[in-house]
Order: C-alpha cells, then sequence, then structure tokens
C-alpha cells in the first residue's frame, strides 16, 4: 500500500499535482514565520507573510509558463528582500522548483538565456546581502543541481515514453501475428474441408447415380455402389470429426494421424469404385517422407481426382509419383475434356497454397498430345537430400 502511494501520485492530475506541491512549498517557507525567532531580530509581519505566500503562488502555473513562473518568483522575491523586512528561507524554495522546471520543459535555447540571466541574478543577490565566496558557490551549486534533476526528468521520461511506445508497438505486432496465424489456421481448416467434402460428395453422387441404372441391369454391382455410398461417408466422417476437433476449446480433441501416401492405395479404390479407370504407381527411390508432406501429397491427389470425377468426364486417370534427389513429383492426368475447376474453382487454388507451403510449384495444363488434363506438383522434400 506504502508503494502505492507515488504512483497514485504520478497518475494524479498534474494541475492537482501542481497545486500539492505549491502547498508543499507554502508549508516550508511558513515554517520561519512560526518557528520562535530571537529578540533582537524584527517581529515577523502579516505584509512578510503575504509577500512570502505571492511568490508560491505562481508554481501552481509552472508547467503552462515555466519562464514567466520563473521570472514572476524571482521578481517577488527580489522585492521582498529589497522593501520588506522580514525572516529569510533556508532555500529559495519556490525560486528552485521554478528553475527546475525551465530546464524540464524548455528548449536549449530558452534555457540557456534563463540559465544565463539565473547566474547573473544570483551574483546581484549575493552581492547585495553578503557579498561572500561561500554563499555564491552554495547558490550556484543549488541551482546546478535543480538544473541538472531537471535534465534527468527529461531523459527518464523520455526513456519512458520511448519505452511505452516500443510496448504498444510490440504488442501490436504479437496482435497482427497472431490474426495472421489464425487467418493461415482457418484457410487451412477451409482446405482440408474442402478436400474431405468435394472428394466424398462427387464420389457419392457418382455412385448414386449410377445406382438405379445398376439396380436394373446388374444388382450385385447396385449392392457395391451402396456399400461405396456408405464407406465413403463414413471415411468423410471420421476426417471431419477429428477437423472439428481441432476447433473446440473445451475438452482436448481426439488427434489421429493425417492421411499420407499408403492412404493413396485406398484412396484411388474408392475412386475406381465409382467407375474411373485409374492406375497408380511410384518410380524412383520410394522412402518415407515427413508426415506434413505426404498429407500434402495425399491431398493432392484427392483434389486432383475428384475434378476428374466431377468434371473432366473422363474414362481413365494416371496417378504418378516420381522420387528424384530431394524433390517428390506428383503427377494427374486424365482422358477427359478439360480442366476442371482451374477456371475458377477454390480446388487447384489449394493445391497451389498447398504446394508453395512446401517451396514447390504447381502445373496445370493438357495431358499429353493435347488431350485431357494434366496436373503437376513438385514439391521439395528434405533440403539435406539435395545436398546428397
Amino acid at each position: 500500500m506504502i508503494r502505492a502511494f507515488p504512483e497514485a501520485v504520478r497518475g494524479a492530475d498534474p494541475r492537482w499535482q501542481d497545486l500539492g506541491l505549491t502547498l508543499l512549498v507554502q508549508v516550508a517557507v511558513t515554517m520561519p514565520f512560526v518557528v520562535p525567532r530571537s529578540p533582537e531580530l524584527p517581529p515577523t509581519t502579516w505584509t512578510s507573510y503575504a509577500m512570502t505566500t505571492a511568490a508560491v503562488l505562481p508554481l501552481i502555473w509552472r508547467r503552462r509558463a515555466p519562464v514567466g513562473v520563473l521570472t514572476a518568483v524571482l521578481v517577488l522575491g527580489g522585492i521582498y528582500k529589497v522593501a520588506v523586512d522580514g525572516p529569510g528561507q533556508p532555500l529559495p524554495y519556490a525560486g528552485l522548483i521554478a528553475f527546475y522546471t525551465v530546464a524540464l520543459q524548455c528548449a536549449l535555447r530558452v534555457r540557456a538565456a534563463v540559465g544565463l540571466a539565473t547566474v547573473v541574478l544570483v551574483s546581484l543577490s549575493v552581492g547585495w546581502e553578503t557579498g561572500t565566496a561561500r554563499e555564491l558557490l552554495f547558490t550556484l551549486f543549488v541551482s546546478a543541481a535543480a538544473y541538472a534533476l531537471g535534465r534527468l526528468q527529461h531523459t527518464r521520461q523520455a526513456y519512458t515514453e520511448a519505452a511505452l511506445a516500443r510496448a504498444a508497438e510490440l504488442e501490436r505486432a504479437n496482435r497482427i501475428e497472431a490474426e495472421q496465424a489464425a487467418a493461415r489456421e482457418r484457410a487451412r481448416i477451409a482446405r482440408e474441408m474442402h478436400d474431405i467434402l468435394s472428394h466424398a460428395v462427387s464420389i457419392m453422387i457418382v455412385q448414386a447415380e449410377a445406382g438405379p441404372v445398376a439396380v436394373r441391369r446388374a444388382p450385385e454391382r447396385a449392392e457395391a455402389a451402396f456399400e461405396a455410398i456408405a464407406e465413403t461417408g463414413r471415411d468423410a466422417m471420421a476426417q471431419l470429426r477429428v477437423m472439428l476437433g481441432v476447433l473446440r476449446t473445451d475438452e482436448a480433441a481426439p488427434r489421429s494421424p493425417q492421411p499420407g501416401i499408403a492412404g493413396l492405395t485406398e484412396l484411388v479404390d474408392r475412386v475406381r469404385a465409382s467407375g474411373l479407370r485409374v492406375t497408380y504407381e511410384r518410380t524412383g527411390v520410394v522412402r518415407e517422407l515427413p508426415a506434413a508432406l505426404e498429407a500434402t501429397v495425399h491431398r493432392v491427389v484427392q483434389e486432383a481426382l475428384t475434378n476428374v470425377v466431377k468434371h473432366a468426364g473422363a474414362a481413365a486417370a494416371d496417378v504418378t509419383l516420381a522420387y528424384g534427389p530431394g524433390t517428390l513429383t506428383v503427377t494427374v492426368t486424365d482422358d477427359g475434356r478439360g480442366p476442371g475447376d482451374a477456371s475458377g474453382g477454390h480446388g487447384l487454388i489449394g493445391v497451389h497454397e498447398r504446394a508453395a507451403a512446401h517451396g514447390g510449384t504447381a502445373w496445370t495444363g493438357p495431358g499429353p498430345g493435347g488431350q485431357g488434363f494434366s496436373l503437376r506438383v513438385e514439391l521439395v522434400t528434405s533440403p539435406l537430400e539435395v545436398g546428397n
């Protein structure tokens, strides 16, 4: 509680601070008037006390007009010494505080002029009263100390303001970074949900459309089609449950591995069940890759095959994973009628974003011989592998 008191004073309105300081100085200058005096000294008078008080009152406006307040204090103090026979003060409290305020707030040119004038006035005042070098040096020393304290306080305030500005800037930077991270996470979740739903719904629509025909012509195929619809739906629900669990904040979300390259065989089989002939092969030195990279490969192939099923009207598609030194190239081609959603859908945009996240590139265009459509994605697998 004692430590909180200075903080409360610093946080108060400056006008109340100046009023409190003025009252404190007034108490100090009142002491010689209430302390018993030697009989040989002249008695105190209300006139001398009023003049002393008049020299203190300008401190209330010291922040608004520091030079004017210092001038008023010095003038009133000079009149007191010349015209009034009152008790002296141990220190010129009001003058020192006014001089401190000039050092704190004024520009260098103003401080230099005020400092020079103060030296002259102090020298004249000491010469008028005692003319001793001891009093002159003491008075100059006290005035220099007040000036130094003012400059130190100015430096401290500047440092505090700079520190607060840096803290505010750091807080803004952290907030922006957090917002960007949240935006990236939302984009990632949106891509994942798009890939999951788009693939599952496309396969289910194809199987559902083929179901009535199969019921009439080959009932055993109809049963397989409905089973494929159910299996695709269950797989999509499982993946969405994991994805949506990431968004839960009230309890720990269940975790399961992201789909990887090993899951491509099951993905291709599921697409084959829709009636599309799909070939899948891997070339080069097949090796295990980071989980994030394998998940990207899975999603790229999933998106490409989904586009083939939804848009291409193709009869066949080829999926190739070519392992190179430090790279993996994923190629999906079909014999359909064209680029699918490349003209405006979100799927291929997500493919480009996934490739860029792994330092890779994505290319789309006509298939071999200008027929069909081809998607090629080159991913960087590991910087260490490139150097080997």
